[in-house]
């Protein structure tokens, strides 16, 4: 059965849909069985078809498609897009579960087919015709071009390098270098690491096969598994690059799910220039601002994570679908949020909960089954963080750790709190339900950013690494707040009755309005100057933000020597145990330059022993009681290891008196000059 065309076609405005099925004349819906099986069929002979051919990527826009064109959510396709990404990624992760256990993995015909099919049969069951808005507005190219914009910049950094010259962006950090070795644990064993730990520890470092969240991890590795039409990861140093280019993507999607959320939030009374100034506002925030640190840091599950909080947040405080859609997007961004960053589920709870209980009037006599959604969603959503709970995981010292930060713009995470309770205050909004729900979400995330605050500075008498990462949810908290802002600003006048003012210049009017907007926010928020000099004759403060210098190439590390003589001459030599690499005497390039060797060998588990590696002070020129030391200290590393290592040593003076030493100690291990290639 079809919606009714008023239904279906029905503006952003209008009322929402309950999600109740109306009979057509003549009785209830009809669902035929034959329908249903030529579904199921083309669920599964589509990834049969394409699986050959080498075309299983298009599975993933096929699904997202399918899954927008059964969902009623707001007024345009744009929007539609966003919700039916977050359906998606939730299905994935929770059908992850199933995957893993299953014979098949994550094989992208078994998984694409089952994924498929339950779009299929849900739309059946609902008595729902596939049908997409085409409906575009003039900000969705603000959306678009925030997306392309950040991506030209992050990936020009790399852009005609090969892949070895990337390890040196690649590995700017030890966190990312650890979430590649999750990426590839998830590809190897065929699932969540957490329901695979023995096999894991060989990819990943006890105990994160049981304690990290894997959500990002397993998202990225099906979608590979699409990319490559195989469940072979292939070369690791291959799987290294697609994986940074995966995280790349997410950060530029990021950017631009924070303009879609500021317009979002503002809903359909905010069109025009204000809807512009609105979007460029968000987009100049983000271009210019510091969190483009994250790629640099590693930090790729908080980017995934901020990326689905800047989803499922505006669609649960301004839930423009029926019933049915609000339930099944608040149970996806409990998941999606969850299983990528137990940390934010908070605020996604938060949202949640304001959305559903100022929207209650939707659910009235329906609350025992809403309960029961609500409960079983939340019941999947919390199964990963009961796993690590239940395993070695130490809440209370772990949110106390240190750790590089990305700290949060206090003038921008304070400033948007105002602005977020300024648009929630607003005499447009603070009677609207839309209004009243990102009023709790405000109030509740800023009790949940200053009370962690209040307790790290009562405990350790400072803000460390968690307190950024959850002060960054109130930066998106408060980015997509800036749509209820915008609403009180004043609209464009209407045209008098009886003008002969022309359509085409009053929208001519507008687009020009629109055009200054951008141009302001891109000047009073990402320091663009336009070409002028600043009073000091030097260049625009835009050239000095932390994107461009990463397009610049001024954010690599230094291990891109050292990386090109792991693979172009050292990780052959090694003999089979683990290796372990002094190229340096900078103890911190040893470690990385040792993580990406295991890495590339695809025994990322060892580097929990060879962590140590950080403790052998590495000199060329050593007192006796500093080679000593070092002696010492590679001794107490190699006797942790489960196997003889190679120990690479750039300076042949000392790789032969620590093969002397360590033999005459009865110590197994091979050392071996490895001089560092281009020095």
């Amino acid at each position: 059965m079809a919606f009714p065309s008023a239904v279906l076609d029905r503006p952003s405005d209008a009322p929402p849909f309950t999600g109740e099925l109306r009979p057509q004349e003549g009785g209830t819906p009809r669902r035929r069985l034959p329908l249903l099986a030529a579904l199921l069929a083309a669920s599964w002979l589509l990834p049969l078809a394409l699986h050959p051919a080498g075309l299983d990527v298009l599975l993933l826009p096929v699904l997202v498609l399918a899954v927008a064109s059964l969902v009623r959510v707001g007024g345009g396709l744009v929007d539609r897009l966003f919700a039916a990404a977050l359906i998606t990624a939730a299905g994935v992760m929770t059908f992850g579960l199933v995957f893993s256990v299953w014979p098949w993995g994550i094989h992208p015909v078994p998984t694409a087919g089952v994924l498929l099919s339950t779009v299929c049969l849900a739309g059946w069951l609902a008595g729902r015709r596939p049908r997409l808005p085409l409906r575009l507005r003039g900000t969705d190219l603000l959306v678009a071009g925030t997306a392309a914009v950040v991506w030209y910049h992050l990936h020009r950094a790399v852009a005609g390098k090969s892949l070895t010259e990337r390890v040196a962006y690649i590995a700017t950090a030890e966190d990312r270098l650890g979430h590649f070795s999750y990426f590839e644990g998830i590809r190897h064993v065929g699932g969540y690491a957490f329901l695979h730990q023995e096999q894991a520890r060989t990819y990943m470092m006890t105990p994160a096969e049981a304690v990290y969240p894997q959500g990002s991890h397993f998202l990225l590795a099906w979608v590979d598994a699409l990319v490559r039409s195989s469940t072979a990861p292939g070369a690791a140093l291959d799987a290294m690059n697609r994986y940074f280019l995966y995280v790349l993507a997410a950060y530029a999607l990021l950017c631009a799910a924070l303009v879609w959320a500021a317009r979002w939030i503002g809903g359909p009374r905010l069109r025009g220039w204000q809807a512009t100034a609105v979007c460029a506002t968000a987009a100049s925030l983000m271009l210019a601002g510091n969190y483009s640190d994250l790629v640099g840091h590693g930090f790729d599950s908080t980017i995934i994570g901020l990326l689905l909080l800047a989803v499922a947040l505006p669609l649960a405080v301004r839930p423009a679908m029926g019933r049915a859609e609000h339930l099944l997007i608040a149970v996806a961004g409990l998941i999606t949020v969850t299983y990528v960053y137990n940390l934010y589920g908070v605020f996604a709870g938060l949202a949640v909960a304001a959305g559903v209980l100022v929207n209650r009037r939707r659910f009235a006599g329906r609350w025992r089954s809403t309960a029961l959604v609500l409960l079983a969603g939340l019941g999947v959503a919390a199964l990963p963080s009961a796993v690590s709970v239940l395993s070695d995981l130490d809440v209370a010292s772990t949110s106390n750790l240190a750790g590089p930060m990305v700290g949060a713009d206090r003038a921008l995470l304070l400033g948007g709190g105002l602005l977020a309770l300024l648009g929630a205050l607003g005499r447009t909004t603070r009677r609207t339900a839309a209004g009243q729900a990102l009023l709790v979400l405000v109030v509740g995330a800023g009790l949940v950013v200053g009370g962690f605050g209040w307790w790290q500075l009562h405990t350790i008498g400072h803000y460390s690494y968690y307190f950024e990462k959850i002060a960054a949810a109130g930066v998106v908290i408060g980015l997509m707040s800036i749509g209820a802002v915008g609403l009180l600003l004043r609209p464009s006048p209407a045209p008098a009755r009886g003008t002969s003012r022309p359509a085409l210049l009053r929208r001519g009017g507008e687009a020009g309005l629109s055009v200054l907007a951008v141009a302001t926010a891109l000047s009073l928020f990402a320091g663009v100057q336009w070409g002028v000099l600043t009073a000091w004759s030097k260049p625009a403060a835009w050239y000095a933000n932390p994107l461009v210098v990463w397009s610049h190439g001024k954010g690599r590390s230094d291990l891109a020597p050292f990386a090109t003589t792991l693979v172009e001459r050292d990780l052959a030599r090694a003999n089979g145990g683990p290796l372990i690499a002094l190229y340096s005497d900078d103890s911190y390039q040893n470690l990385r330059s040792t993580f990406v060797a295991e890495l590339l060998l695809r025994r990322g588990g060892e580097m929990r022993a060879l962590y140590d590696v950080y403790t052998v002070k590495v000199s060329w020129q050593p007192t006796a009681e500093q080679y000593q030391r070092m002696l010492q200290d590679l001794r107490n590393t190699i006797a942790r290891l489960p196997a003889a290592p190679t120990v690479l040593v750039a300076n042949k003076f000392i790789a032969d008196r620590l093969q002397a030493d360590l033999t005459a100690a009865r110590v197994a291990a091979t050392v071996l000059h490895g001089p560092v290639l281009g020095q």
